[in-house]
């Protein structure tokens, strides 16, 4: 079987994997505008950014456009140093862009807010001295949203949706990696943020807890339906994680293309279509599409 590449959005060029009724091969065919979408929730318009090193300054990504609406689950997809992790960290509004804007809910991001609450890749991200409960519970009363009794009922709700009550007066140095990310996804759900930023989160675990992490992420999606940008650098991992995917081209970042993936889930790990789908998308990172990156 093979895969059907569809653009689906009235102004721009979004290709989607859908399962064909008769194929062999990966395919791309145009289909006609659809009706508009609602206003994006994030909006990135043109969006360069740069850092400073001792030697020079270096562009991370240039010109990125891009929108994710309320409820995705937005796919940063690119090699190392395409500059993903820097526009997730401009978004949160830790990094100021040298051109370009970007909206949250139609306001300019001028710097990090609880509106935008950030999962790092790191385990050692949640103060050793507190408890589980105290640690998701603080950034409530921290950020003044809720009094003591409040933050702690909410806290241990949160926890409760990560499968965690059992550790909710437990110590990090007590848990697991894979628990210590859980703490850290309940702790960021729990201040009930418009997004939900997640830098490469499960990288650094094994094999079978990165694919439990995962599960478990798509299944606390399924209930609560938070909007949540994900970074990896991993196709597989943006094929079931997502249901959009931006593909970012090698240093300096720019948006190669965007897909729906909505067809894929951890069942489809795989199987021919799922296979075929990583294929095409590895030969779009790394091949296809660079000299036409280098003309712009």
């Amino acid at each position: 079987m093979g895969i059907s590449l569809v653009a689906t959005r009235d102004d721009e060029t979004v290709e989607s994997w859908e399962r064909p009724r008769s194929a062999t091969s990966v395919r791309i065919e145009a289909a006609p505008a659809y009706a508009a979408l609602p206003a994006p929730l994030l909006k990135v318009s043109g969006v360069s950014l740069e850092y400073r090193t001792p030697e020079r300054v270096v562009r991370a990504t240039h010109r990125i456009d891009l929108n994710v609406h309320a409820a995705d689950r937005f796919v940063l997809l690119g090699p190392s140093g395409c500059g993903k992790s820097t526009l997730l960290k401009a978004i949160a509004g830790f990094h100021l862009p040298i051109e370009g804007e970007i909206t949250l809910d139609g306001a300019p991001v001028r710097g990090p807010g609880p509106d935008r609450i950030v999962v790092f890749q790191e385990f050692d991200q949640l103060p050793p001295w507190k408890t589980v409960a105290q640690n998701v519970a603080f950034p409530l009363r921290a950020a003044g949203l809720l009094g003591r009794r409040e933050a702690d009922e909410r806290a241990r709700h949160y926890i409760d949706k990560v499968g965690l009550s059992r550790f909710a007066d437990s110590y990090p140095h007590q848990l697991s990696g894979g628990m210590k990310q859980r703490v850290a996804i309940a702790r960021a759900l729990a201040v009930q943020p418009k997004m939900l930023l997640m830098d490469e989160p499960f990288a650094a675990l094994d094999a079978l807890t990165r694919r439990k992490m995962q599960e478990e992420l798509l299944a606390l999606w399924d209930e609560v339906r938070f909007t949540l940008l994900f970074v990896t650098h991993s196709i597989e991992e943006a094929l079931v994680v997502g249901n959009r995917v931006a593909l970012l081209s090698p240093h300096p970042g720019r948006v190669r293309s965007e897909v729906n993936c909505h067809a894929f889930d951890l069942a489809s790990v795989g199987s021919r279509d799922f296979q075929a789908a990583v294929q095409v998308l590895h030969r779009r990172l790394f091949e296809a599409g660079s000299e036409a990156d280098a003309a712009r």
